[in-house]
């Protein structure tokens, strides 16, 4: 069960826009991570991959002040919303729901709930 110091300090290194660092320091070896219904990403060093792969894609990111997230037990809910600047300087806004069973004090397991038309 992550204390809530644990869980803040996760949201700040996300909210600081270190997303690589933030699954290196705070996710288990074996975490998954899985998007609306698609299949899970497995493995730690594979969550690494397509974090740096998707950051690739964009110009950059903006992630607002969490204001929202639950801690119950080994269970946590985080509202996030990140603004992306695509390489032809568009943006979009991501808003995404989080749920995460941690394992201790890392990350074993997340999905996200969003609004697929958002990622066009």
């Amino acid at each position: 069960m992550p204390s809530r110091e644990t869980v803040e300090r996760f949201i700040a290194m996300v909210e600081a826009n270190d997303h690589v660092r933030a699954i290196e320091e705070f996710y288990t070896e074996d975490a998954s991570m899985q998007e609306n219904l698609a299949p899970p990403r497995v493995g730690r060093d594979v969550l690494v991959v397509h974090e740096k792969a998707a950051l690739a894609r964009v110009q950059s990111v903006r992630t607002h002040k969490v204001r929202t997230f639950l801690v119950d037990g080994d269970h946590v809910a985080i509202h996030w919303i990140f603004d992306f600047t695509l390489p032809d300087g568009s943006t979009r806004r991501f808003d995404e729901m989080a749920l995460q069973t941690w394992r201790g004090e890392k990350i074993a397991m997340e999905r996200f709930f969003y609004d697929p038309a958002t990622v066009k």
